[in-house]
């Protein structure tokens, strides 16, 4: 009996994928995930490495068999860091049949937030808004870091127990705060309040805000502004670029306070950028930086150099392990909802990421828990400082260890 063509065209096709290394039923079962980056907006400066450091992993994770076998097939889109342009992303993605996506931006997040708790879409984003680890209210929103309120607690906590009491009027007045970030940036803005309350707990006197767009390349005004004050310490919300002008002005004019930092604008670009002015310079870091030995950071490195040869070895960045390790937990929840046979979004959630109790993805990274009522990934970060031409240890802060009334009480979800 002769074949049809489409028997023919089924054979050939089957060929292939046994030529490959595929299997007919694992290209039947490809699971497809979304991404939604930034690399050409305003946080372009950090999101290039990320969106690299993504596109690694994922090769990596189908060259380990994928999801118990299945291959994931992962299509991410550039939105520029525009609001709008990420939900056209998003609804583009949906439609595509995507079971979850990795997110960027705190602002786009946050405004995707009802949608993707309506679609039960597990959205695994770089925005690490305590905004976001309520399940009451965001069930679907997800991140392998600690939070941006509990980063900067955690700053201003071994800023306040290492630094303040080897200066010199530590003992004869309240230690003085000021905070540096675009005011109109959900994400420089979402951990002001958190700070804040800190610096109550702790017993600081809080100066006024200073408005830097996370544009700036000069933040002289400012810089001169906050000199009124004379703050002891200067929080910066922003990304590394903007930072890092903030920090030279304040070291040309004198400004005399020391820095600590969001994550966003603390890696392995802030010395290259600020120089001098760096020093000293401490910042939350939610893993390791960028081949430092740390477990699981050989793979990394391994995938960056396989996978992206072009791009030299000494340009990448902390942000390429942030990448990772939001791929891992989404990549450790789907196969525990595939073995479960709940391979859905809900399934991803409730047999996947709320079944993760003291995960170890190493990298440096905290621990990482998710519950039903709670989904902050961990309850304290390591905080470093830039020092002698290096990356060190200030002291790794755990706040529900610290305040564990405040933890489990008061501090969830903001």
């Amino acid at each position: 009996m002769k074949k049809t063509r489409f028997q023919k065209v089924v054979i050939l096709a089957s060929a292939l994928c046994i030529f490959f290394g595929l299997s007919t039923i694992a290209v039947g079962q490809e699971i497809k995930v979304g991404g939604i980056m930034d690399t050409t907006g305003a946080t372009s400066d950090v999101g290039k490495d990320y969106a690299i450091g993504m596109e690694e992993a994922f090769k990596y994770i189908n060259e380990q068999g994928g999801v118990n076998g299945k291959p994931i097939k992962y299509t991410w889109f550039d939105y520029g860091y525009r609001i709008p342009e990420a939900i056209t992303k998003y609804k583009l993605l949906t439609r595509l049949g995507v079971v979850a996506i990795m997110g960027w931006g705190t602002g786009d997040t946050e405004a995707l937030s009802p949608t993707v708790n309506k679609d039960q879409m597990p959205y695994v984003s770089a925005s690490y808004s305590a905004h976001l680890t309520d399940p009451k209210k965001t069930p679907y929103n997800l991140f392998f870091s600690s939070d941006y309120s509990t980063n900067a607690r955690a700053c201003l906590t071994a800023w306040f127990d290492k630094k303040w009491p080897t200066k010199k009027d530590y003992g004869k007045r309240k230690p003085r705060l000021a905070c540096s970030y675009m005011f109109a940036s959900p994400y420089a803005s979402a951990p002001i309040k958190a700070i804040k309350d800190q610096a109550a707990v702790l017993g600081f006197e809080v100066g006024p805000d200073q408005d830097v767009s996370l544009f700036a390349l000069d933040a002289k005004s400012q810089v001169m502004a906050l000199k009124k004050f004379e703050p002891d310490v200067l929080w910066h919300g922003n990304t590394t670029m903007s930072v890092s002008a903030t920090i030279r002005d304040s070291f040309a004019l004198g400004l005399g306070a020391d820095h600590i930092i969001n994550n966003w604008g603390f890696d392995e670009n802030l010395p290259r950028l600020a120089g001098e002015a760096a020093e000293g310079a401490i910042g939350a870091t939610p893993c390791a930086f960028y081949g430092q030995s740390f477990k699981n950071m050989d793979i990394i490195v391994a995938a960056a150099k396989k996978y992206s040869p072009a791009v030299p070895q000494e340009k990448r960045l902390i942000r390429t392990v942030q990448a990772w390790g939001d791929a891992l937990i989404l990549w450790e929840a789907m196969k525990r909802a595939d073995k479960a046979g709940a391979l859905t979004g809900e399934g991803i959630m409730k047999k996947g990421f709320e079944t993760l109790s003291n995960y170890d993805i190493g990298l440096g990274a905290a621990p990482i828990t998710f519950t039903p009522t709670d989904h902050r990934p961990a309850t304290g970060c390591l905080v470093q400082e830039w020092k002698g031409g290096k990356f060190q240890t200030v002291e790794a802060v755990d706040l529900k260890k610290r305040w564990p009334d405040k933890w489990e009480k008061e501090w969830l979800g903001w």
